[in-house]
């Protein structure tokens, strides 16, 4: 049987398969989840046995660590399944390389947005740092009389988010 989107004399030979099982365990997951994924059409076993069997490519691992880097970065699953698409789907060579492509610049640009918010996330903890040094000069301890000292009881203003939760 023929992989999708591979050429016709490419043949699968089911030894080089994975059985689900199999699969489950190199990609982290479990069956249900494969199974799941199947149904929503974000994964497709590379064939089925006669009895129904699935059998998975070593590479589909690559597949489930691309969809569990975009759930990581916010994305639903039917959000995934719209970018990434079906393999299985009968597209021009020109159509499939614009998916391609599509898919990673819009992966990219998640991750810009992340690196973004951590890069903001470093900011405020630096904030909250540069306030902790100042606090160790300090001659009020946080306690439940001054409201753990928030507001900050030198300056007068809020702490840093970062310290107030801690204080």
């Amino acid at each position: 049987m023929p992989l999708a989107g591979t050429a016709p004399s490419t043949i699968v030979d089911k030894k080089d398969l994975l059985k689900i099982g199999d699969f489950a365990a190199l990609a982290g997951t479990n069956l249900r989840t494969l199974r799941y994924y199947e149904e929503l059409g974000l994964l497709e076993p590379t064939m089925r046995s006669q009895g129904g069997f699935r059998y998975y490519r070593d590479t589909d691992v690559n597949r489930m660590n691309m969809i569990r880097r975009l759930q990581d970065l916010g994305l639903q699953l039917d959000e995934i399944r719209g970018l990434i698409g079906s393999r299985g789907d009968d597209l021009s060579r020109e159509d499939f390389i614009t998916r391609v492509r599509g898919a990673l610049e819009a992966q990219d640009a998640l991750l810009a947005e992340r690196v973004k918010e951590l890069e903001e996330a470093r900011t405020r903890l630096a904030r909250a740092l540069d306030k902790v040094t100042e606090c160790s000069t300090c001659a009020t301890a946080p306690n439940a009389l001054n409201n753990f000292c928030e507001p900050c009881q030198a300056s007068g203003s809020p702490l840093p988010k970062s310290i107030s939760a801690l204080f």
